[in-house]
């Protein structure tokens, strides 16, 4: 009879409809989820700068102040990554994954730069009660940052936020550097410095590979 057929349709539209439903609230779920993450690694890192401007303005120091620049813009990797939650798109996701992944090379790159500079041209290192302090604030903030990404990361099966967390972490490994340089300058061994720099170098090009692995072969399950 048409009524109950009808009658059919309209219960198989509704069904259809709550289905649909569904996957556009997992879908904005997701979103807010991985912005929050961002937001959350973003506010840390930006207190942490804050805290190391302070240290910088108290002592001057120009090896403070390329710490601080460094760890700026490492936060502004979130702005990407936190675009392509708000787009919910997995392809901006991944390519924002691919920017993280380039960002950690070039940390890599300037990095090694540096210390091989330093053992051609040696120069001597100041202001180390200074450079330790902000070290210690440079790991903090990056730990709990790379904390926040990695487990977010995990949770919503990102390859992206796993890069990002990665990153954080390697600036952490960076940060401790700095206070293991300002600990053997102190000691008179100068040399030390452009040492641990080297080999902070090499474990922050592992993570730039293992993080391309990570973005290359993973990926968000589902449709964009």
């Amino acid at each position: 009879m048409p009524h109950p057929a009808g009658g059919h349709g309209h219960a198989h539209e509704d069904h259809g409809h709550g289905h649909s439903h569904g996957l556009v609230d997992a879908s904005v779920k997701r979103s807010r989820e991985g912005i929050r993450a961002v937001a959350l690694s973003l506010l840390v890192l930006g207190l942490t700068a804050a805290a190391q401007l302070v240290v910088f303005v108290l002592s001057g120091s120009v090896a403070l102040l390329a710490d601080l620049i460094h760890n700026a813009g490492d936060a502004a990797t979130a702005l990407p990554l936190g675009i392509a939650f708000a787009l919910r798109s997995h392809s901006a996701e991944r390519k924002a994954g691919l920017f993280v992944v380039l960002a950690i090379f070039v940390s890599a790159c300037v990095a090694g730069y540096e210390a091989v500079a330093r053992l051609i041209h040696p120069q001597a290192v100041d202001h180390l009660w200074a450079l330790a302090a902000a070290g210690a604030i440079g790991f903090a903030g990056n730990w709990v940052a790379a904390q926040v990404r990695t487990r977010a990361g995990r949770r919503l099966e990102s390859p992206a936020l796993l890069a990002d967390g990665a990153h954080a972490r390697a600036d952490a490994y960076v940060s401790l550097a700095v206070i293991a340089s300002a600990a053997v300058v102190a000691l008179g061994l100068d040399v030390a410095d452009p040492l641990i720099g080297l080999g902070i170098t090499v474990v922050i090009l592992r993570i730039t590979y293992d993080s391309w692995r990570t973005v290359r072969g993973g990926g968000a399950p589902g449709p964009e």
